[in-house]
């Protein structure tokens, strides 16, 4: 039930609601400008720059380069120097373009732009119950992904599993194999492969642009020989094979989740471990109304509900998967209970240990 109460908002109210959330909208366009641009980036590299000197730098339209610079500045994300020049603070530069960061998140404003890219499909999906698929969604996408779960791949899930006392075991034994099912930019496989000097990684996406860039990265990690990519689902495992099989933050999106839960207890070794990788979302509807909450529907609304759709028949889960509602679908898969993991904060996820 519900918890949530009615809101009585008068016509003034949430008038000045939507237009504070629209002037919202108009700094992520903004910051997606900036980073499309690589004009945060000009920035913090070579100092405080005017129009001319930023577009010397970078590329771009000096009149366009001054609009975007004086509304950085109104903002709040820029400051004026006295000579006129603008600065990118050592905040919002982290923030920004700090690929290592926790912090990092100039790929939100880049995914959000490939959804609102997709509206006039989206409309179209939801009048009809049909979908936007990830390929639909395109480059910006798939690589923004990867780019914001980078910092918590390869700085905190080490740590959240050397912290694991039984996963850690398995994943630290001579030769382990471990799947990464849904795999996407392959972060996720490089950071166990590179915290687990002995395992070789498996990771599998359905997406091949994904499958492509997850080589690039292994390789330029200099883990190619030990982390393979492979453009199929969960069905390609072998059989009874696995030490460890994990799916980060993918099984909302599938269309078949009982299906791909399915197939990973088929690979799994009599002792091995499956670890589910997924939102942080309230326990129950009306639990919460925090941000938190009001991002995940807004992922749901405009990306994983639709793409999950554009494959049927479909489960539509949408990125508000509710701890009871993957219990439900491990239940049907064949597991026999699912726990939740005590890793502390990490980002918007929470880990799940299923139970065979």
């Amino acid at each position: 039930m519900s918890t949530i109460q009615s809101p009585t908002l008068t016509a003034d109210e949430y008038a000045e609601k939507l237009f504070q959330s629209s002037v919202a909208f108009v700094d992520v366009v903004a910051a997606y400008l900036g980073d499309r641009l690589g004009w945060y980036r000009a920035l913090a590299s070579g100092g405080p720059a005017t129009a001319e000197e930023l577009v010397a730098r970078a590329g771009g339209s000096a009149r366009y380069a001054r609009e975007w610079l004086e509304q950085q500045t109104i903002s709040g994300v820029l400051s004026v120097e006295p000579d006129g020049r603008f600065r990118l603070g050592s905040g919002p530069a982290e923030v920004l373009t700090d690929e290592q960061s926790l912090a990092y998140l100039a790929p939100l404003a880049r995914m959000l732009g490939a959804a609102a890219a997709q509206l006039p499909a989206l409309v179209e999906a939801y009048r009809t119950g049909g979908g936007v698929s990830w390929e639909q969604f395109g480059p910006d996408m798939r690589e923004s992904q990867a780019d914001m779960n980078r910092p918590w791949y390869e700085h905190k899930l080490p740590e959240v599993l050397a912290g694991q006392s039984e996963i850690h075991s398995v994943l630290g034994r001579p030769g382990a194999r471990v799947a990464d099912v849904g795999c996407g930019g392959g972060w996720s496989s490089v950071a166990i492969a590179r915290a687990y000097p002995g395992a070789r990684v498996d990771g599998h996406d359905v997406d091949a642009p994904s499958v492509e860039l997850a080589r690039s990265n292994a390789t330029a990690a200099g883990l190619a020989d030990r982390v393979t990519f492979h453009h199929s689902g969960a069905q390609a495992l072998d059989t009874a094979a696995y030490d460890a099989i994990f799916a980060f933050e993918c099984l909302h999106d599938m269309a078949d989740p009982v299906g791909t839960l399915r197939e990973m207890r088929r690979a799994l070794k009599p002792d091995g471990v499956i670890v589910i990788m997924d939102e942080a979302v309230a326990e129950r509807f009306g639990d919460s109304t925090d941000d938190l909450e009001r991002i995940m529907y807004g992922f749901s609304l405009m990306i994983c509900l639709p793409d999950g759709l554009s494959t049927k028949p479909s489960a539509g889960t949408g990125t508000v998967m509710r701890p009871e509602t993957l219990r439900a679908y491990a239940r049907q898969a064949g597991f026999t209970d699912v726990t939740v993991l005590p890793t502390g904060e990490f980002g918007l996820w929470r880990f799940y240990r299923l139970i065979p």
